[in-house]
């Protein structure tokens, strides 16, 4: 993420401070094990449903089932961040994940079950309902770790570790499955555990008293606290409805063997490339933050997300098709700066995780339902028109939230 104006009064200064801070190198790392255990997951569940049923509809159906959960929780979740210690609530969602790896990973090696579509459809079930916990209450865990002054840069820090994650992680991941999709599960449940260890070592966060009583009203502060905000309100219903549209990420199987013609390896430079470019561009923007104009930078960058979009369904070159998800996942880093910023400067402490909660259901319908729209509509029209109408459905999405959200698009500088 960038660095917020008010926060970069002095850069080298924050960096000798954060390089002193030994919670939040802790907690850096546990976000890079986190992000490369869940990617890692990902690709070999990914490869592995495709392989045993070919359907472009199951991949579409492992994301759905990954998304389902941060509905049917999104209350829940928000105020068990708020009302609990936010590391042991990280710490037992890891547990679960490392379990369902291992799970996995014993069916291909033959311990007395084989991996089957059922398996893995029931386990994508247990891993969304973990993610629904763990991404609020990690998203509120920094700024208890870090004090508010480098509260900026310490965001762009985290951001930069998670993209590099997901550049090395799916990458590998694929390379390993090529080896045997046991060593893949293997990897990802280490990673969990690693970053269960990890995140044993911060320092507790509870913020609401054990014996305040929780009530319907108290749940649903999250969503009233975005409505009232329209700018934040604008923000991320934007990245919503264009990474659902415009996101291509389920298809990758099927562009990598029958477009491509690249095996498990090119699928996971296929999933690093938008974390590569996104990475190039974190560095940029911690180096040359956004100051003004964000809301036009905003929506210029959604519409180059859909462009690179299009472009990259239209390919049938590798190099081309890397180049285009590098440039989509550059696009991409930006909005989810402004938004990320906006949320993390507006939101008071008592009520972030409660909000996180409600910021993740609309990150996690991005994703994991835009993944079940890209897999339906491949199912009915093929691969390659369903990523373009993808692209055209975001350009589309820019152009009338500029109409239904102007302050947010009149919108200058990220902090007051």
């Amino acid at each position: 993420m960038a660095i917020p104006a008010v926060f970069t009064a002095s850069m080298n200064d924050a960096s000798a401070s954060l390089r002193h801070c030994r919670p939040f190198w802790h907690f850096w790392l546990a976000r890079v094990l986190l992000t490369a255990g869940f990617q890692i997951l990902t690709v070999a569940i990914g490869w592995q449903v495709y392989a045993l049923t070919g359907s472009a509809l199951d991949l579409g159906l492992v994301g759905l089932l990954q998304f389902l959960p941060r509905v049917l929780l999104v209350l829940v979740t928000g105020a068990v961040s708020d009302r609990f210690d936010r590391r042991r609530v990280v710490a037992v969602s890891l547990a679960i994940q490392a379990v369902a790896a291992s799970v996995l990973l014993l069916g291909n090696l033959g311990a007395g079950w084989q991996v089957s579509r059922g398996l893995i459809f029931a386990l994508s079930v247990v891993v969304g309902c973990c993610r629904a916990f763990d991404m609020p209450a990690m998203q509120s865990l920094l700024p208890n770790i870090v004090p508010p002054r480098l509260l900026g840069q310490a965001i762009a820090m985290a951001a930069s570790a998670n993209e590099a994650a997901t550049i090395v992680a799916p990458a590998l991941g694929g390379f390993l499955y090529a080896l045997g999709a046991e060593l893949t599960y293997g990897l990802a449940a280490a990673s969990f555990v690693a970053c269960l260890l990890l995140v044993s070592l911060l320092p507790s966060s509870r913020v609401l008293p054990t014996g305040q009583r929780v009530s319907l009203d108290s749940l649903l502060m999250g969503v009233r606290f975005i409505r009232s905000r329209p700018d934040i309100l604008g923000a991320i219903s934007l990245d919503l409805f264009a990474v659902l549209l415009g996101g291509a990420t389920a298809l990758l199987p099927i562009f990598a063997r029958d477009i491509l013609h690249t095996g498990p390896w090119g699928l996971g430079l296929l999933r690093s490339a938008p974390a590569a470019g996104a990475l190039l561009m974190s560095a940029w923007l911690m180096r040359h933050p956004i100051r003004r104009r964000s809301g036009h930078i905003m929506f210029a960058a959604v519409a180059v997300f859909g462009f690179a979009t299009i472009l990259f369904g239209l390919s049938s070159s590798f190099p081309l098709s890397l180049l285009a998800l590098m440039l989509l996942g550059s696009a991409d880093v930006i909005s989810v700066v402004i938004r990320g910023t906006l949320v993390q400067l507006e939101t008071p402490d008592d009520m972030r995780g409660r909000v996180n909660s409600v910021n993740s259901l609309f990150i996690g319908a991005s994703n994991q339902l835009g993944e079940f729209e890209s897999g339906v509509t491949a199912a009915w029209l093929g691969a390659v028109p369903a990523v373009v109408l993808g692209g055209v459905g975001t350009l589309l999405v820019v152009v009338l939230w500029m109409r239904w959200f102007p302050q947010l698009a009149r919108r200058d500088q990220l902090a007051p």
